[in-house]
């Protein structure tokens, strides 16, 4: 049996201490799962672990692109699958922590993806999106791939140049490709611990907290020094939570404290929705941070599961 460990749950609710933990105990290595620390040069805002907190357990899959890059689920898989067949295959217990739900469930269901058409191909349909509008193209796609274009909204422009670019770039519509993928079994059957709040207003509390910690930390220099280094201000990774909001304050578009509540409120919506992706499962054992206090705690209980687990 494939010794795989999945920490997951919502921002700020201290996967990364106990993933570290049962890396120590279990001879393990972290594979993250965050969209957003693969960034470089994105540290303080997307918790990425420091050195100290990373306690001499190997990382992969922090800071693995640049942020003026367009990152998806499929670049993620890519890189991550090698990683993991490697920690396994040197017998090494493999721990997948992160918050971003489609990335894991992707992972662990080794999902193939639709290959990437070529640059040409990308920059001739955004050129005709540009020349010839997006109904022309949605209707074109009806025809070829009816399925895919009957879900999809006109304004749904990424996605409709996908559907084009997969069929022109392999001669298969992408709901084609999507159906036979999803009938495919999981590649892997991991231990899943989550960790929750009974007691949101805790969570929320802990997230508030770190977005002031974060501040400390010296996130403000870490975004002037990403403008700095030429970060397109437009890209998914600049306008993620916590630094989107205070990209408005330093172009004096906001006050430093309707920033730090818009992103306090942002990153508490988030939560809701990690939450929602998460409870779509019933295969996670999940461990309630509103009884389970103290860290020892967690990783007690989670040796309890791994005890089950690994019978």
């Amino acid at each position: 049996m494939d010794k795989i460990i999945c920490i997951l749950g919502p921002t700020a609710s201290g996967k990364t201490a106990l993933s570290v933990r049962l890396a120590q105990r279990y001879d393990g290595e972290v594979i993250s799962c965050d969209s957003m620390q693969v960034y470089r040069g994105m540290d303080i805002g997307t918790a990425k672990p420091t050195e100290e907190e990373m306690g001499g357990v190997v990382h992969h899959m922090l800071s693995v692109a640049d942020p003026n890059e367009a990152f998806s689920v499929g670049k993620y898989v890519e890189m991550a699958s090698p990683i993991l067949q490697d920690v396994l295959a040197r017998g090494k217990t493999a721990i997948i922590c992160g918050g971003t739900g489609l990335y894991m469930d992707s992972l662990m269901q080794g999902q193939q993806f639709a290959p990437q058409g070529d640059e040409a191909l990308r920059k001739e349909l955004e050129h005709r999106a540009d020349t010839e509008g997006m109904e022309a193209l949605l209707r074109e796609l009806q025809t070829i791939d009816p399925a895919t274009a009957q879900r999809l909204h006109l304004l749904d422009r990424k996605r409709i140049l996908r559907a084009l670019e997969v069929y022109y770039a392999t001669g298969e519509p992408i709901s084609v490709h999507n159906e036979r993928t999803a009938s495919l079994p999981p590649q892997y059957a991991p231990l899943r611990l989550g960790l929750w709040f009974s007691n949101r207003k805790e969570l929320y509390e802990r997230i508030d907290k770190r977005v002031l910690l974060m501040l400390e930390q010296g996130l403000l220099q870490e975004i002037q020094g990403l403008l700095d280094s030429g970060a397109d201000t437009q890209s998914t990774a600049m306008q993620a939570i916590g630094y989107k909001e205070f990209l408005l304050y330093l172009e004096g578009k906001e006050s430093l404290d309707d920033a730090v509540k818009a992103v306090q409120q942002g990153s508490r919506r988030y939560a809701k929705r990690q939450m929602t992706w998460f409870h779509r499962r019933d295969d996670i054992c999940w461990l309630d941070r509103s009884i389970l206090t103290q860290e020892a705690d967690v990783f007690s209980a989670a040796r309890q599961e791994l005890t089950n687990f690994l019978g």
